[in-house]
């Protein structure tokens, strides 16, 4: 029988040595991009809960499912970085330095916030589609959430934490973080946790297409090393 040792040796042993190696290498150099996004959500967390400051952050940073589409596109980039301000500031600040530091030494800061938008831009458009559909479906949201402020790096640090156990070849760990996000949109079917579910759903065409085009890749190189020379289309 397998010891609990080798089964986490086998889930997070990759996963622990690439960022091992870069914290010891590096230090606080691994992750300098995470450093300053955690400087932008505390700025902008005490900016926002100031007179002077909350009205500037609302319309640089806020992205409401009612607003304008070229709005919110607008706005969504910088929304990642805003905290909801009905929860902890901390925990947001947890959620960037944590996952954003994982990702950024594992995938690098330009993958780290790509993958990052993707998941908070999936979730952003997932609000207007789930309006649109109205709240009798199980995809489908109230009217009433058009007007929720819908800020932070929650959608983001899902879709992370997922794209960053696919590269690694953590498989249980990606299954219980899915698992843990569609409980939660079971338990709780509002707007944030199905916003989780588009999150992950974009993630995941993410890693399918990297997936194909990594295996056309290969193929192309297995007929170009046989002789016989590759397909193009």
């Amino acid at each position: 029988m397998t010891s609990p040792a080798a089964l986490a040796r086998a889930e997070w042993g990759p996963l622990w040595s690439t960022v091992h190696r870069g914290v010891v290498v590096k230090r606080w150099r691994a992750a300098p991009m995470t450093l300053g996004a955690v400087c932008l959500t505390a700025l902008l967390q005490y900016v926002q809960n100031q007179p002077w400051g909350y009205r500037f952050v609302q319309d640089v940073g806020s992205v409401r499912a009612g607003d304008p589409l070229l709005l919110s596109l607008l706005r969504t980039p910088l929304s990642l970085f805003v905290p909801a301000l009905d929860l902890p500031v901390w925990g947001a600040l947890a959620q960037v330095l944590i996952v954003f530091g994982i990702a950024e030494i594992c995938l690098g800061w330009r993958g780290t916030l790509a993958v990052g938008y993707v998941a908070t831009l999936a979730g952003t458009l997932y609000a207007r589609l789930g309006i649109a559909l109205g709240p009798d479906g199980p995809l489908g949201l109230p009217a009433s959430d058009a007007h929720i402020v819908d800020n932070g790096p929650s959608a983001a640090v899902v879709g992370l934490a997922v794209y960053v156990c696919w590269r690694h070849r953590a498989w249980w760990t990606a299954g219980v973080v899915a698992a843990l996000m569609v409980i939660e949109a079971g338990m709780k079917p509002n707007l944030a946790g199905k916003e989780h579910l588009a999150a992950m759903a974009a993630v995941a065409v993410v890693v399918v297409a990297r997936w194909a085009f990594g295996t056309a890749r290969h193929r192309d190189a297995e007929r170009s090393g046989s002789g016989v020379p590759p397909i193009r289309s």
